[in-house]
């Protein structure tokens, strides 16, 4: 098959696709042009004209990977250096003393993560443990603290989890 015909019967419902994936028509336009250069390229190694479809959408989610690959290898560069502000759980009543309380394997993964601002794939490296393992103690580090806080404070959660209200510490008031 030519390219030409792939264009005429392909092109409309590849570019939507290809749009629809990355929801950004100037990525989309570049990422439909490298597409269509490959398969200009490679039109030559398609050996079964009613594979035409598969062929040219399995190239274009190629396309796809690579241009998220690549963007993520940029973030990647660009948040190495992030860091935490710590300020903002400063002001936050009995958060260290709730931290200091969670079991090791919380604590240690909550300080790296959050506090030392390191990366989730970096800790389950350093700590010998798979990325699963770490999201997981994250959870259930942030369910005990979130207990904690409703039980003590008497701070509320808002529908994302976020910490709202004002304290009214049983802790902090005695002090």
């Amino acid at each position: 098959m030519e390219t030409q015909k792939i264009w005429s019967k392909f092109n409309n419902e590849l570019y939507f696709f290809i749009l629809k994936k990355v929801k950004n028509k100037d990525v989309a336009n570049d990422i439909f042009q490298n597409t269509f250069l490959k398969i200009h390229e490679n039109v030559s190694s398609l050996k079964k004209e009613e594979k035409t479809r598969a062929w040219i959408f399995q190239i274009a989610r190629n396309e796809i990977f690579n241009h998220f690959r690549k963007e993520s290898m940029y973030v990647e560069k660009v948040d190495t250096v992030r860091e935490v502000p710590f300020q903002k759980y400063e002001d936050i009543c009995c958060f260290d003393k709730f931290i200091s309380d969670l079991p090791e394997i919380y604590r240690l993964v909550i300080e790296l993560i959050y506090i030392k601002g390191r990366r989730q794939k970096e800790v389950a490296k350093e700590l010998e443990i798979s990325l699963e393992n770490v999201k997981a103690r994250i959870k259930r580090a942030k369910d005990i603290l979130k207990k904690k806080f409703n039980e003590c404070c008497k701070y509320e959660f808002d529908e994302n989890g976020k910490l709202i209200g004002d304290s009214n510490c049983s802790i902090c008031s005695k002090e």
